[in-house]
């Protein structure tokens, strides 16, 4: 079985009140990413070192339980050994240790050890000295049995430092850490408030799905993230609270089409749009850190095919064409349903291209119709825009087809001739 050691001892310097471990980043405590990285590691028991159980610690418990791991709090070293069998591997997290998860688990998962870095650089970021070449760089993977150790030193040892000496002599595999990754604050000790904050914007930045579209809906999420990122998170803001409002704009955005406001709605939609897509980077960012599925309340489906359906609604009741009753009134919807429709087609059938990503953003298809319907020929521009998607669809299967057809290759000629 696989047990993780998290340490939530060290206080922030000049502020004793405040552990190491409670320093948030990203909305997140310290110990609570670090106990991510524990369960995706595949541990089946955590146990927290502490002197007091506070709510942070019972909040973990939950969460543990929650995956299937049994939760320990302990407030001294020898607490420990009865905990750990010889049979079990040991994933030890020192107290502060902020690492990228996925880069973390390659690491710990090729082979057992203690992670280290070059002195020098291991000094200067605060990480403990092992002898005059390496610096402990926070992380181990151990045999159960070199716990056992443990029972044999005074319980005011500090454990990380004391399983790391018992380790070193056990004459463990010392697996170096790549240089970049504490150059790029992939791998760091976060030791006080202000480090937390200057690691946060690294947080973000690593975490963040790494989409390169330059579509307007990505390009806004992606500026709202970096701005405005900490405060959301540290404020509770989650995913689905940001799709909510989402929902609201469009709610919004209804209103103001049925007043006859039908560029403003439009607007508003577009606005809609964003607002979505900067809750999905959000929830893409923590699914990141914590190595977690989608939550239970996801709503990107729901609001995207609320935004068409709003479009849809919107462009049909700016549309010129009579109101008569019957089958006649239903042309109104016909144009903006095709749209949205070959839209759609379009994006799922077609290769991954800027021209795709422009397509299926919500932002940019809501703003441009916003400008159409201030002129009196919006009917005309919507089925222009069709004709010229079908146009474009068509020319590039043509260009599919021709591309297959060069690349087959003619039959081998016969091996002999006739005479």
């Amino acid at each position: 079985m696989r047990v993780a050691l998290l340490s939530s001892l060290d206080s922030v310097p000049g502020e004793p009140q405040t552990l190491r471990g409670g320093l948030l980043v990203g909305g997140r405590t310290v110990l609570r990413h670090q106990l991510a990285l524990a369960l995706a590691f595949g541990c089946k028991r955590i146990v927290a070192l502490s002197e007091n159980l506070t709510g942070d610690l019972v909040e973990l418990q939950h969460v543990a339980e929650q995956q299937g791991a049994r939760f320990h709090v302990v407030a001294n070293t020898r607490a420990i050994v009865p905990l750990v069998s010889p049979e079990d591997e040991l994933l030890v997290i020192a107290d502060g240790l902020l690492a990228l998860p996925v880069e973390a688990l390659e690491l710990v998962e090729k082979a057992p050890g203690i992670v280290t870095l070059p002195v020098e650089a291991g000094i200067v970021a605060g990480f403990e000295r092992i002898d005059i070449n390496h610096a402990f760089a926070g992380m181990m993977r151990l045999p159960g049995r070199i716990v056992a150790g443990l029972g044999d030193l005074p319980s005011e040892w500090n454990p990380v430092s004391a399983l790391l000496r018992l380790a070193v002599q056990a004459r463990q595999p010392m697996r170096d850490l790549p240089g970049a990754s504490l150059a790029e604050g992939r791998w760091q000790l976060v030791r006080t408030e202000a480090e937390a904050q200057v690691v946060e914007r690294r947080w973000l930045a690593h975490n963040a799905a790494r989409d390169s579209s330059d579509a307007p809906a990505t390009v806004l999420a992606r500026i709202a993230l970096r701005h405005a990122g900490p405060s959301l998170l540290h404020a509770g803001t989650r995913p689905p609270l940001l799709q909510l409002a989402a929902l609201v704009l469009l709610l919004l955005a209804l209103g103001a089409g049925r007043f006859g406001w039908i560029a403003g709605a439009l607007c508003i939609t577009g606005l809609a749009a964003g607002v979505s897509k900067i809750g999905q980077l959000l929830a893409q960012v923590e699914r990141n850190a914590l190595l977690a599925s989608p939550g239970r309340l996801a709503l990107d489906g729901p609001i995207a095919i609320a935004l068409d359906a709003t479009l849809v609604a919107l462009c049909a009741w700016r549309s010129g064409l009579p109101m008569d009753a019957g089958a006649m009134s239903l042309l109104r919807w016909f144009a903006p349903v095709v749209l949205i429709l070959l839209l759609r087609l379009l994006v799922l059938a077609a290769p991954p291209s800027r021209a795709v990503d422009w397509l299926g953003d919500r932002l940019a298809l809501g703003l441009g119709l916003a400008v159409v319907a201030m002129f009196a020929s919006f009917d005309v521009v919507l089925a222009g825009l069709i004709v010229a998607l079908l146009l474009s669809s068509l020319l590039w299967l043509r260009k599919v087809r021709t591309g297959a057809s060069g690349d087959r290759q003619a039959p081998n000629p016969p091996l002999t001739s006739s005479a």
